[in-house]
């Protein structure tokens, strides 16, 4: 991984990276969980759904981010 040279922390590239693997993560699970809420004949699944997209366009958004 990509270290500042003076801090030894890493550098904004890698962040964006690892912020982007998260919030892909968190999207996967959201999926899932809407998945299983709507199987078992809950409507919460609709929150779900709804933290999926924001997870989703956060992923992009580090991702792109990391790229520029």
């Amino acid at each position: 991984m990509p270290t500042a040279a003076k801090t030894g922390r890493p550098t904004r590239a890698a962040q964006d990276r690892r912020l982007a693997g998260f919030a892909l993560l968190v999207f996967v699970l959201t999926v899932a969980a809407a998945v299983v809420s709507f199987v078992n004949g809950n409507w919460l699944g609709v929150v779900w759904v709804l933290m999926a997209g924001l997870s989703s366009n956060m992923a992009w958004y580090y991702l792109r981010r990391s790229r520029a």
